[in-house]
Parts: C-alpha cells; sequence; structure tokens
C-alpha cells in the first residue's frame, strides 16, 4: 500500500535581508530629500522677502494708490493701465521726467561699468606679476568695496564740500586747475561726482573678479608668447582678454545691474532731491512714490524697470551665448 504524503504550504515570515533592505531605501530617501529640507528656510525667506512684494507692488501699479489711502491700500480704486499711461506719456510731464531720469540712468551706468572694468583688468593684470608689497597693495585696492556704503559716500559728501572740501582744495589751491571753487553736489557737476564716487566703489569688485580669473589662465601660454617675441599688449589682446570672456560676460552683467539699479549712493550723495544732472531712475522712482505720495505711478515706474532690465538681461544672455557658439563647434 503506498501513501503519498502532502506537504502544506509554508508561509515564511519576512527575512532580515528584506528588513534590512526596507531600513536602507527610508535611508536613502531621508539622505536625497535632506538637502531639500535645508533649502526650504531660504526659499520661504526669498518668498517673503522679494517674491511677495513684487506681486504687492505690481498690484499697487494698477490702483490710483495715494497718501488718502495708505491706511487701506488694498481699498484704493482700481486704474487699471492708467498709472503706466502716464508713466510712458513723454509729452506730459510725468512722462518727460522719467524719460531725462533714464537717458541719464544709461550714461551714467555705461561709463560707470566701463571705466570698472578698465580699471579693475587693468590693476588685476598688473598685480600678476610678482613684486615687494603686493599683498598690501591687494588688500588696499580692496578697501573701497569693504567699506559700507553709507560710511564711504558721507566720506565723499565731505570731501566734495565747496569751501572747505579736499577735492576743491587739491584742484582749486594746489594744483590750479579751476578758476574758483566748484559745487560738485548741484548743478551739472553732479553728475561727475556721482560717477567719481560709482566708480571708487566698484572697480574694486571688478579687480577681484578678474583677478580671480586670471589663476586660471596657464603660466606656460605667456612663457611661449614671450618666446616667440609677443610683448605685453599683444599678450594681454591675444591670451588674457580671450581666457577672460566668460569672466567678462557675467562681470558686466553684474555691474550693469548693479549700478542700474543703485539707490544708496546717489541717495546718500545728495539726499531726497537729487540734482536733475544726476537724477538716477531709481532715486526718481523714491521721489514719485515717497515724496508726491503717488504710489501706484511710482510702482508703474517700478515695474517698467523690471521689465526694461529683464528684456536687455535676456537680450546679452542670447548674444552672449550666440557669440560662443562658433568657438564650442571648433
Amino acid at each position: 500500500m503506498t501513501t503519498t504524503a502532502f506537504k502544506e504550504p509554508v508561509t515564511q515570515a519576512p527575512s532580515g535581508a528584506a528588513a534590512r533592505e526596507s531600513r536602507r531605501r527610508a535611508g536613502r530617501l531621508r539622505r536625497a530629500s535632506l538637502p531639500y529640507l535645508l533649502l526650504l528656510p531660504a526659499l520661504l525667506l526669498e518668498l517673503l522677502v522679494h517674491l511677495v512684494p513684487m506681486v504687492i507692488g505690481i498690484v499697487m501699479s494698477f490702483k490710483e494708490l495715494t497718501q488718502f489711502y495708505i491706511r487701506d491700500w488694498a481699498g484704493a480704486p482700481w486704474s487699471g493701465l492708467g498709472n503706466y499711461r502716464m508713466s510712458v506719456n513723454f509729452d506730459a510731464p510725468v512722462g518727460e521726467a522719467l524719460l531725462h531720469s533714464f537717458f541719464v540712468t544709461v550714461g551714467f551706468t555705461l561709463l560707470s561699468v566701463g571705466l570698472c572694468w578698465l580699471i579693475g583688468t587693468a590693476a588685476a593684470v598688473f598685480m600678476q606679476d610678482t613684486f615687494r608689497g603686493r599683498g598690501l597693495l591687494r588688500a588696499l585696492f580692496l578697501v573701497p568695496y569693504a567699506l559700507p556704503v553709507y560710511a564711504a559716500v558721507i566720506t565723499w559728501v565731505f570731501m566734495f564740500q565747496h569751501d572747505n572740501g579736499l577735492v576743491n582744495h587739491v584742484l582749486h589751491d594746489q594744483l590750479h586747475l579751476t578758476g574758483k571753487p566748484s559745487f560738485w553736489l548741484i548743478g551739472d557737476n553732479s553728475f561727475y561726482a556721482l560717477l567719481t564716487v560709482s566708480v571708487w566703489r566698484g572697480w574694486p569688485f571688478a579687480f577681484l573678479i578678474v583677478m580671480a580669473g586670471l589663476q586660471n589662465i596657464p603660466r606656460e601660454l605667456y612663457e611661449a608668447a614671450a618666446l616667440d617675441g609677443a610683448g605685453m599688449w599683444q599678450q594681454v589682446r591675444r591670451i588674457t582678454l580671450p581666457s577672460l570672456r566668460p569672466v567678462n560676460q557675467v562681470l558686466v552683467l553684474v555691474l550693469f545691474l548693479w549700478t542700474f539699479n543703485d539707490f544708496n549712493t546717489p541717495y546718500v550723495l545728495f539726499g531726497r532731491s537729487a540734482p536733475e544732472a544726476a537724477d538716477l531712475i531709481s532715486v526718481h522712482i523714491y521721489q514719485a512714490s515717497f515724496v508726491t505720495w503717488n504710489f501706484g505711478t511710482g510702482s508703474a515706474m517700478s515695474v517698467l524697470l523690471l521689465l526694461f532690465l529683464l528684456v536687455v538681461t535676456g537680450g546679452y544672455l542670447l548674444f552672449t551665448s550666440c557669440g560662443r557658439r562658433p568657438s564650442a563647434d571648433v
């Protein structure tokens, strides 16, 4: 008689290997999510500090927000595109003043950025050679950039004084370059005073960035060029400037945005009312908002400024990226 044994299926309990694999997956998930959790406070602060005020400013630009609605700005009458029409109506006083301020700002920005880049690049190239006291000279070059803006500009205010300022003392009393002491903080000379302070504060940043970029250029290139008979100017033209092109592209854009939006320098230098020759658009928008108490018009001007800078930045990035493609393909 044959006996057949029937085996019941055995249900296996979760093995230790499966539990360890589950714990490893949870650990990998926690490690992958940790960077995002660490970035979350910064993102929330960015949202509160920048994006929320930007959205509120855009909403304000569509309202007739004057001093009568400061307590309840959300209840101000809706004006639609009225503030924008007033700002771009260049035949009216408001639009004409804004256009003049825009041209002054463009001219000031181009001159300031160009001089900052030129002086910073020349100083960085000069500081590449080793000589006694180079470290001390580098530290002195960075002093204008390291000083607080208010302390530095207030010092220039005293230097530009008409009667007892250092600038008039040197130019008029010692060098005799002017027939009489000049007024630097009013009139047409205010533009040159503002440009001087801006360049004095900005060129050390260009010097620092260019000097860092020069560290990536192999010294063998200069040695080979010197053996071939290339002079200093040829080395700068053929080696230094082409090698610094990516650095300069970013540097020029940053300097442009900083200078075009600069508010602290003209405000501390001239006060709440800047001279017509130095009426930068940042101070002009401040006056339109906080001096005349027309926050709707000031917000519309701010939005127009934002759009202009976005267009310029996008066009600049597109132009520079197109300029890099042929060299990349070769």
